[in-house]
């Protein structure tokens, strides 16, 4: 906020003009809001606004789909005992099928192969785990990506913000004004500060995802391990 004085002339009764009166005026500073700050930073933001704009959207699809698949039957291994146990088969094949979980199509593809070796078994059981682990992860290279390549566009346009300025430092001459070097320097600090905050977002994101993903596997293996060791009883016996 700045104050100017205002030099005023008071007229006094009768006609005759007094001394001049300094009036203090308040002049309000303008105030820029977000929108405007981030069009300063040129067309390096627009491509950081997409970049948010899909990071959200990857984060957000995703802990739907991970929670979604984390999401069983605590009883499930011991109704696919009692169902192999007791030679029901198809029975178990469709509990696998109607639970539709990552865990569940790994077993449903062990109890296909019921019959083979079972190294075969085992073997089927991870290549579907594989294929459900790609499944879990989709978009996380994406989100990988913006983590790491969001803060080196703001720094781009750091880059190209202080070349900016320099070039219209040069060709003012003698006439140089603030306000000539405040495009390119908005340019350069904005930018630098969008990079950064959809990097840090980004990697967050990816993190917590990342550690999503270990919880259902960890499911995953532990159901593996039991359907072997089911696998394994009647050899015990």
């Amino acid at each position: 906020m700045n104050t100017l004085l205002l030099l005023a002339q008071v007229a006094l009764p009768g006609g005759e003009e007094a001394n001049p009166v300094l009036i203090p005026v308040v002049e309000t500073a303008e105030k820029m809001n977000l929108f405007d700050m981030a069009m300063k930073g040129g067309w390096i933001m627009v491509i950081l606004a997409l970049f948010s704009i899909v990071a959200f959207y990857i984060l957000f699809e995703r802990i739907i789909a991970i929670k979604k698949a984390g999401k069983e039957d605590s009883m499930f291994m011991d109704k696919i005992k009692d169902y192999i146990l007791s030679g029901d088969i198809r029975s178990a094949v469709n509990y696998c099928k109607n639970m539709d979980t990552p865990s569940a199509r790994m077993i449903e593809k062990g109890i296909s192969r019921l019959g083979r070796p079972v190294s075969d078994v085992q073997s089927a059981i991870e290549n579907a785990g594989n294929i459900e682990v790609a499944k879990l992860e989709k978009g996380l290279a994406v989100m990988a990506t913006i983590s790491a390549g969001a803060p080196m566009l703001g720094f781009l346009g750091t880059v190209t913000g202080m070349v900016r300025a320099f070039w219209e430092m040069a060709n003012a001459g003698n006439n140089i004004d603030i306000s000539l070097l405040s495009g390119g320097i908005y340019e350069a600090m904005i930018t630098t500060v969008g990079g950064l905050t959809v990097g840090i977002i980004a990697m967050f994101s990816y993190n917590y995802l990342a550690t999503l993903v270990d919880g259902v596997v960890n499911k995953m293996e532990a159901k593996t391990m039991a359907f072997m060791d089911l696998l394994n009883e009647p050899m015990q016996k």
